[in-house]
């Protein structure tokens, strides 16, 4: 393949290198209008108009015809002993089962249905019943609070949960359905909830509303009939954090989506048929949507699915599982092969691994030491690394190597997919040629972009769109070097990116701020060795209150409630000031040099109301 002339045949004619690219992939119920209209000044993205599909179908229906009996989904537990296997043709069943039952409890074209599940199968069944009807899934991770999920259910408007009776990670419970009553109380807004029993334990019960998943499927019939869709009625709401501390419902396609999904699988994974492909995402977060299930699924991949966590039993369970189900494709995040890496070798020693083919790093810059350690390792010098770059807003992977094809660099993502136009903005939005760093931005739409925000598309605007018209933002800062790769640095907004989760600082400033004691907080991220980005807090208490010993575990504890164990501030500094300027507001590029130790130049800082709390927090931080 010669990447360079593909690429720019695709840039120099884009209409026909997507539509090529929608049929080689896609089957259409009626094909396009229009290949696509945008226009980023307003935030108007269309693809494939007038053309009708359905997603469902593209996934699993058109495989099931052809080869009935072909592997799509291998499931291995949270314990070793337990498994299970699904053809296309159980996993048809299974998904127009589900599907009916979704339709009993009143689903309708366009109704939101949210997910709060583990990592099971019936995750899947679920979503893809959902495409299959033409509902509109909103997945929320199983990790989040039971405060975080309330506020996904009411801005999404969705009137049925389904979720399992308890999750399991590892050693741990999660109490999932507990969880989910806790979100609903007193929300008259949703009218059923859909239980499936993962452990059987015995959990709360409402009779009228609450309803049992087995005892439902046990009754309805094995088929049903897909819903024709148009390529731009939504396929899913996704939330993701946003620097004003309220989550954004990232609102996606069913036409540009799919087409982009299975496009981007094909090129960055070089998918072989009956190979095992196994992307380690949680489905809640935008990787498992786009490469665990939907790309995958629509190329009639095998697709593996663990439930549990990497480091039970033991941390070689990861590559038992590789040699277990002969995995040719690995598919994680840097935050996890830092950690495994931490372990030591001992527990790669144990296993073979030959069956992989190829790597691929997710969710935020890998950094070189990591990268060897997984190259070196892991693949024993033989699977390429496809280090990709891109966000739950894109849709799909948008900067990557392809494997044997792009030379490799440690720690970049290299350059775009065929189809995508970055540039690197200045601050005043000129484009720099060449090499340099700024903005990460993109000049053209691409089928798998967000439409819009859930019920605020001014919003959608003034995110992506305002600063810079005419150009898509990312919010991610990056540097091109000589050679034409792409290295991010990090974000140019008030997102974190912690083991790949974002997170506004917002969110947990407002968690921490509920606590009787905390006066203000501010919250930046800083550099960590294990997850990429740490949580920082600096947290000014109210008068004449001391921080007490167990100050630091009740506020650990508030926002774990309020969000998730993953926003928890692994750094928590009390100081009785914060750093403001004379108008008042945080100085937090101060915050963020002495969150990382790099205070030797702390720039201009004329503009504090009082130049002496900058002294007594570094003081502090060194005594500490």
């Amino acid at each position: 393949m010669d990447y360079k002339s593909l690429y720019q045949a695709s840039i120099a004619d884009p209409y026909n290198f997507w539509a090529e690219q929608a049929s080689e992939f896609i089957s259409w119920e009626q094909t396009w209008d229009r290949v696509y209209d945008y226009d980023f000044t307003k935030g108007e993205i269309h693809w494939y108009t007038k053309a009708k599909l359905n997603v469902c179908n593209n996934c699993v229906d058109r495989h099931a015809a052809v080869e009935p009996e072909r592997q799509a989904l291998l499931w291995q537990g949270n314990e070793p002993t337990d498994s299970k296997q699904y053809t296309y043709q159980e996993l048809l069943d299974n998904v127009c089962k589900t599907a009916n039952v979704l339709k009993e409890l009143g689903v309708k074209k366009g109704d939101r249905v949210c997910l709060y599940m583990p990592m099971i199968p019936e995750t899947i069944f679920t979503m893809l019943a959902c495409a299959r009807i033409g509902a509109v899934h909103s997945v929320v991770f199983a990790g989040f609070s039971p405060e975080a999920l309330r506020a996904r259910i009411i801005d999404c408007g969705s009137e049925i949960v389904v979720t399992a009776d308890q999750g399991l990670r590892g050693e741990k419970i999660i109490p999932l359905k507990e969880n989910v009553d806790t979100a609903i109380a007193e929300l008259q807004q949703v009218k059923s909830v859909l239980v499936v029993k993962r452990t059987g334990a015995q959990v709360p019960f409402n009779h009228g509303r609450d309803h049992d998943y087995s005892t439902l499927i046990a009754k309805v019939n094995p088929s049903c009939d897909y819903a024709i869709m148009d390529a731009e009625d939504p396929l899913f709401i996704l939330y993701t954090s946003g620097s004003t501390g309220k989550p954004k419902g990232v609102v996606h396609s069913s036409g540009g989506y799919i087409t982009y999904a299975s496009f981007s699988f094909h090129y960055v994974f070089n998918y072989q048929p009956q190979e095992i492909y196994w992307c380690t995402a949680d489905a809640g977060w935008i990787t498992g949507h786009t490469y665990l299930v939907y790309g995958p699924l629509a190329v009639g991949a095998t697709i593996l699915v663990y439930e549990g966590v990497p480091t039970y039993p033991d941390s070689s369970r990861l590559w038992d599982i590789v040699d277990q189900y002969k995995v040719n494709i690995f598919y994680t995040a840097p935050t996890l092969i830092r950690a495994l890496m931490g372990h030591g070798d001992r527990y790669l020693k144990t296993t073979s691994r030959d069956s992989l083919r190829i790597l691929g790093t997710v969710g935020e810059p890998i950094n070189p030491a990591a990268w060897e350690w997984y190259y070196k390792q892991v693949g024993n010098e033989r699977c390429p690394i496809v280090d990709t770059w891109w966000q739950t807003e894109t849709g799909g992977i948008l900067l990557s190597p392809i494997p044997n094809v792009t030379k490799l660099k440690p720690g970049s993502a290299t350059t775009p997919l065929f189809g995508i136009e970055p540039v690197i903005l200045d601050q005043d939005g000129k484009e720099i040629t060449g090499e340099g760093e700024g903005y990460l931005a993109f000049k053209a739409s691409w089928p798998g972009q967000m439409q819009s925000i859930f019920n605020d598309h001014k919003r959608f605007i003034e995110v992506y769109f305002s600063k810079f018209p005419g150009y898509y933002l990312s919010g991610d800062a990056a540097k091109r070097d000589a050679d034409g790769y792409y290295w991010i640095t990090g974000r140019t907004d008030d997102v974190l990116n912690v083991s790949g989760h974002r997170i506004g600082t917002a969110e947990v400033e407002s968690a921490l701020v509920k606590h009787q004691d905390v006066a203000e907080a501010a919250v930046v991220g800083c550099k960590d060795a294990v997850t990429g980005e740490a949580i920082y807090a600096f947290i000014q208490l109210m008068d004449d209150v001391e921080a007490i010993p167990n100050l630091k575990d009740e506020l650990a504890a508030l926002v774990r409630q309020e969000i998730g164990g993953f926003a928890v501030p692994k750094h928590m500094q009390f100081t009785a000031e914060l750093p403001k300027t004379r108008s008042g507001k945080i100085m937090r590029r101060i915050l963020r040099k002495i969150a990382n130790g790099d205070t030797e130049s702390l720039g201009d800082i004329s503009t504090l109301g009082n130049q002496e709390v900058v002294s007594r927090l570094l003081q502090q931080q060194q005594d500490d």
